[in-house]
């Protein structure tokens, strides 16, 4: 005899909806979804439509009470900024997800999709998925409102350099493009020895001398002023100076050290010529071609002036020209420039042709000259030296002229030069008619010290035709290689004028949000009229 076994297989039994009297699996309200979800909303209380403040000038989204952030398109920050808005009513539903919706850039509209659950009518548990709108309504912040009224600064640093000459400055300026560290700043005013920048809190204006002490050698010092306090809450305003001292020597400088200083140095000889200014001041001894680093610490402890000042540069040809093979070296000497040549010359001075006086001097430039060359100098033996260092030389250890720099032709190097710098954002005041002059001279520094070029952005001008490296006087250029490409939007997509650009190859490019024109990074994801444009 043999059992028969009922198979296991049930299928889960069916009610009828109490409302529509569809066939339903039981559930604790005994109604079904399209039902309940007609009774009962659990969306109710949160609103379908809220507004969202943003600041055009610093690209912020406000967050209350009184903050302002900066969050990217479709980022986490911004999500979790649109929750908080409606957090009060979300508090009585659970949230299972929440994204972004896709909307146009320049609608200046942003979609949540969220997914809520809540339990109703006998513990059953509802889910419903709703759009949340929210509009973008441009408010300007305080910061913003501050720095369109140009006259409220809570720090200023005033950076100074007690030179004739200004390469130190445009140097230090396209530095500061380059790493936008003007992306704080309130304003920049330049005076005739200097720039002044302005900052609406002191922790930027600590963070730019930070890298004035990184980038030149400097020293600084900072006061504050009382403006106002509560005695009541223990508060009080301060308004902070920093004042910045750059050292006074500037590239092509002819200096006289301490013998101290000198010997400390590998007894290198005391006049000495500057060949670059970078975090330190790059010497070189034009007699042995040893070179010595001199960091701001080191400079102000000993102390040296330039011994002639730009304007006093001569221009001398050259009349002979020979290379030294053997160089001698004594005892504790420094290192060798392998960038340089040492050369014996004679020269003379294009103003007295119609004589017969020649000079004698040793120069590093020996693997540059050649006879009938022009170069600038320092005519050291007719030039009254008012110099506590050079009263306390032996007159036979100073040289009758030091040699600086080849000369070439500047009109025809600056009809080919196919490149070009940015500049700051800045007031002016008491403008100079040799500052062309001494820009000019610092772009042809570029053009002839790779170790500085590579501190600097370059763009290349569209608007030069391209040449070979080298023109026919042999005079240094700067190759496309090292140019960046400056592409230009005049418009977006709204057709209001954009406020920045991108520039391709430019890997250490910085969204800035301050004066001045370092090129913008632009995301097609971006609100309309947040793009921009170079000038």
């Amino acid at each position: 005899m043999e059992y028969m076994t009922e198979s296991t297989n049930r299928s889960p039994g069916h009610i009828l909806c109490c409302e529509c009297g569809v066939p339903i699996s039981p559930n604790p309200a005994n109604i079904c979804v399209a039902c309940l979800r007609s009774k009962v909303d659990i969306s109710q209380g949160i609103p379908k439509q809220v507004s969202i403040s943003f600041c055009k000038q610093c690209q912020r989204y406000f967050q209350p009470p009184g903050t302002w952030i900066q969050c990217a398109l479709e980022s986490r920050e911004l999500l979790a900024l649109c929750l908080k808005k409606i957090k009060a009513p979300l508090s009585k539903v659970r949230l299972v997800d929440a994204g972004f919706v896709w909307t146009e850039p320049h609608s200046k509209r942003l979609k949540v999709k969220l997914t809520i659950q809540k339990e109703v009518m006998n513990g059953a548990i509802l889910q419903q998925v709703f759009v949340v709108d929210y509009v973008v309504q441009s408010q300007m912040c305080g910061d913003c409102h501050r720095v369109e009224a140009k006259d409220f600064w809570k720090a200023v640093i005033q950076v100074r350099q007690k030179t004739l000459h200004k390469k130190t400055f445009y140097y230090l300026e396209q530095l500061i493009l380059k790493y936008g560290m003007h992306q704080n700043t309130l304003r920049i005013k330049e005076i005739h020895d200097g720039l002044d920048f302005y900052y609406s809190s002191k922790q930027h204006a600590q963070k730019m001398v930070e890298f004035l002490q990184c980038t030149v050698p400097c020293r600084y010092k900072a006061s504050q002023r009382l403006i106002s306090q509560d005695i009541h809450s223990n508060t009080y305003n301060y308004k902070s100076t920093f004042s910045v001292e750059i050292v006074p020597i500037c590239k092509d400088n002819v200096v006289c050290l301490s013998s101290k200083l000198a010997q400390s140095l590998g007894n290198m000889n005391q006049i000495c010529v500057c060949i670059r200014v970078t975090s330190a001041i790059h010497l070189i001894d034009p007699n042995t071609l040893q070179v010595a680093d001199v960091d701001g610490s080191t400079f102000w402890s000993h102390p040296f002036n330039s011994l002639c000042h730009p304007k006093q540069l001569e221009e001398f040809i050259v009349m002979d020209c020979s290379i030294v093979r053997n160089i001698k070296r004594g005892a504790g000497a420094g290192m060798i420039s392998k960038k340089h040549t040492l050369g014996e010359v004679w020269v003379q001075k294009t103003s007295e042709m119609n004589t017969d006086k020649q000079y004698f001097c040793r120069t590093h430039l020996g693997h540059l000259l050649n006879p009938g060359d022009l170069v600038l100098g320092f005519d050291l033996a007719n030039c009254n030296l008012n110099d506590e260092h050079v009263n306390k030389m032996n007159s036979d250890r100073v040289p009758d002229v030091v040699l600086i720099k080849k000369s070439y032709d500047r009109t025809k190097r600056q009809r080919r030069r196919n490149w070009k710098l940015k500049e700051l954002e800045r007031e002016r005041e008491n403008m100079d008619t040799d500052d062309e002059r001494q820009y000019q001279d610092f772009l042809e520094d570029l053009e002839e010290d790779e170790t500085i070029r590579k501190n600097v952005n370059i763009y290349r001008d569209s608007t030069i035709p391209v040449e070979s490296d080298t023109d026919d006087e042999g005079a240094p250029r700067i190759s496309l290689v090292e140019m960046l490409e400056d592409l230009h939007i005049s418009q977006d997509a709204t057709g209001e004028e954009a406020r920045s650009g991108f520039e391709a190859a430019d890997l250490e490019s910085k969204v800035t949000d301050g004066p001045g024109t370092v090129a913008h990074s632009c995301k097609p994801s971006t609100l309309g009229g947040q793009g921009g444009r170079i000038p």
